[in-house]
């Protein structure tokens, strides 16, 4: 009977040492948050969005791009603030203007609210493997804020489809007791570099004295754009694209003045240049004495063609006369014998 009753004693002591264990809140962080944080998984493809249309990324796009592309939003959105909104995960649309999660601060059941972050420090990792980020959550729960340190984020760009967000948990005083974990993961699914919106599928678990934690498709909305990723050269005079055309037999210096020469016709009174060298207009030809002289030619030839004209009419008229005169003549003669 004493070893049966020391048998139960045993097994109820080590009943009560399980419980006591997982009700602990001195119970290590890292397991307590795999306990609360719900599980989620990677999205297959990555939807990137820039110059007004959208593509999935593994179609057209690289991972040094897709990495520099969110260097450049997140370094132009440095010292500022990014809202937070639950939102729907096909129409990329904010149902929300905030995330909330239900947790347990103690014994008392909350909801905590996460609705805006700040973007303390961007820089690139050492090998353009990862992102490093100082984020600034701002947590409120029942009405209260606590005091949270940053969250050391690395954003992992592993491949056009393989986007992750997530830092080792930062913490904040919640309770009196001690402080509690909040760990963050983040697998973005979403990138618009026009309006700066960044899309993906969270995970946030709480360990300590206050636990839980939730998941959900959260939007990340930036003040700044993306752009300029890739600056156009441009020339300071004109403000024009500049676009080098240089033949292998002609000059670089050559190059301009063709184009100056078929939009400005040469006047009399400015004196242009040519690499240096001044080019005198040449004065069209008068055409006023040649015009003259064909008038006057055309006159010599019209007056010597009307005295040409008037000796052949002249024989034409006598002889036209000596008939008429001999006529005349004849017949008196006659007449008179």
């Amino acid at each position: 009977m004493l070893k049966k009753f020391s048998l139960s004693l045993s097994a109820f002591g080590a009943l009560a040492a399980i419980v006591s264990c997982s009700s602990n809140p001195g119970y290590s962080g890292s397991q307590r948050a795999e306990v609360w944080q719900p599980q989620i998984s990677l999205p297959r493809s990555v939807v990137v969005c820039r110059s007004k249309q959208c593509a999935p990324a593994k179609l057209s796009m690289s991972k040094e791009y897709i990495y520099n592309s969110l260097l450049h939003l997140l370094d132009n959105n440095t010292q500022s603030k990014a809202l937070l909104c639950a939102a729907d995960a096909a129409s990329h649309v904010c149902t929300e203007n905030y995330v909330t999660l239900p947790i347990t601060v103690g014994v008392t059941p909350a909801n905590m609210y996460i609705d805006d972050v700040k973007i303390t420090d961007v820089s690139a990792a050492l090998g353009n493997k990862s992102l490093n980020l100082v984020l600034n959550y701002n947590v409120t729960y029942n009405g209260q804020t606590p005091v949270c340190k940053p969250a050391e984020t690395l954003v992992y760009v592993k491949n056009a489809s393989n986007i992750v967000m997530e830092d080792a948990g930062y913490s904040c005083k919640m309770t009196t007791i001690g402080n509690t974990t909040i760990k963050t993961l983040f697998a973005i699914d979403y990138i618009d570099l026009d309006y700066g919106y960044i899309g993906g599928y969270y995970s946030i678990g709480l360990s300590g004295p206050a636990y839980g934690g939730g998941s959900g498709y959260m939007l990340m909305r930036l003040p700044k754009d993306a752009y300029p990723l890739a600056p156009i050269l441009t020339s300071a005079a004109e403000n024009k694209p500049i676009k080098a055309k240089v033949t292998p037999n002609m000059p670089a210096q050559q190059t301009s003045a063709p184009a100056k020469a078929k939009n400005k016709k040469p006047s009399k009174a400015k004196v242009e240049t040519y690499n240096g060298v001044q080019i005198f207009p040449i004065a069209p030809k008068k055409a006023a004495p040649e015009t003259k002289k064909d008038d006057a030619a055309e006159t010599q030839t019209g007056n010597k063609k009307e005295t040409e004209n008037g000796k052949q009419t002249a024989p034409a008229a006598e002889t036209a006369k000596a008939p008429a005169a001999e006529t005349a003549k004849a017949p008196a003669a006659q007449t008179a014998k």
